[in-house]
């Protein structure tokens, strides 16, 4: 994982997403998962693009199964876009760039 993406657990999960003033995108993952493999390099991207206008985060569901039942993720991977520590999108699925990059502006 690049310095540009969170690893977020229990442990900073809520901190992370609350104290935030930018939006938060947290990607709902797994290792064995082959569409979250694909969508990594494009996060990898966007969070280079985009800086500090954007923090990426990625949650282990294999790790972290009380946070992924907390926000229902029933399929991954999914997207939860947060702004002010609340949910403003939900993405599931392998998403384009271009896609994703619209629902962040």
């Amino acid at each position: 994982m690049s310095e540009n993406i969170t690893e977020l657990d229990s442990s900073n999960f809520d901190s992370t997403i609350s104290n935030s003033a930018v939006t938060v995108v947290v990607d709902f993952w797994a290792p064995w998962c082959g569409p979250c493999k694909a969508i990594a390099p494009i996060l990898e991207e966007l969070a280079g693009e985009l800086g500090e206008g954007v923090k990426i985060c990625k949650v282990n569901v294999d790790n972290n199964s009380e946070i992924a039942g907390k926000y229902e993720v029933r399929a991954i991977p999914t997207i939860l876009v947060f702004k002010g520590g609340e949910i403003v999108d939900t993405i599931v699925g392998l998403v384009e760039k271009d896609d994703l990059k619209a629902k962040l502006a």
